[in-house]
């Protein structure tokens, strides 16, 4: 019968080896595109036969679903992070949607597969999708706390204020990966302007 300390062993490993292949994976598609993802190259550069990551991984697309929870996770932790030293409203607002473009521009191809549709058929899970879903909660309690501060009109709460706040940023980070691959986020022809469109944004809402 197996003990609590080893089935903490197993879940360990079986952790371990999952990071140590999403990170191979991350590597691959940076460095060939998103589609070119391959569980037989994952798994060479790891060292073992393909078919022992199926284990793990029972598919190419729960790969990939692995990775846009990671990038999703990645993402959220550095938006909290810059938002954290910023007051309530309107700069918690820059701070994270400045977070969120220079994030993409360091990560693309986690950003790829979080802000395009990239790979054919594929489709976060429910359960992972889920994240996007409470971060789509958060942004409209930042706007509701903007609007309650007088900085925001009562427009910037509407559904459509949302989905434009999130064509704003998607926008910027489109053009920048598309156009300047590889351009660091102050410098990117397009990242450099995210204040700049974060302001049209915050202009159509002048209370």
């Amino acid at each position: 019968m197996a003990t609590d300390s080893s089935l903490g062993r197993v879940e360990r490993r079986r952790a371990g080896v999952m990071a140590e292949a999403l990170d191979h994976a991350e590597e691959l598609m940076t460095a060939e595109g998103v589609g070119a993802l391959s569980v037989s190259e994952v798994a060479r550069r790891m060292g073992i036969r393909g078919p022992s990551l199926y284990k793990y991984f029972p598919s190419r697309h729960a790969f990939y679903d692995a990775l846009f929870a990671r990038g999703l996770a990645a993402q959220e932790a550095a938006m909290r992070a810059a938002a954290s030293g910023a007051a309530p409203g309107v700069p918690t607002l820059r701070a994270g949607g400045r977070a969120i473009v220079r994030w993409a521009v360091e990560n693309p191809a986690l950003a790829q597969l979080l802000h395009w549709r990239p790979v054919p058929g594929f489709e976060p899970s429910p359960a992972v999708f889920e994240g996007s879903v409470r971060s789509m909660d958060d942004l409209r309690t930042h706007l509701a706390e903007a609007v309650r501060r007088g900085e925001l009109a009562t427009t910037a709460t509407s559904d459509d204020a949302v989905r434009m706040w999130t064509i704003v940023l998607s926008g910027v980070i489109s053009q920048q990966l598309a156009n300047q691959p590889g351009a660091p986020f102050a410098e990117g022809g397009f990242s450099r302007l995210t204040d700049a469109a974060i302001d049209l944004f915050l202009s159509a809402h002048t209370p």
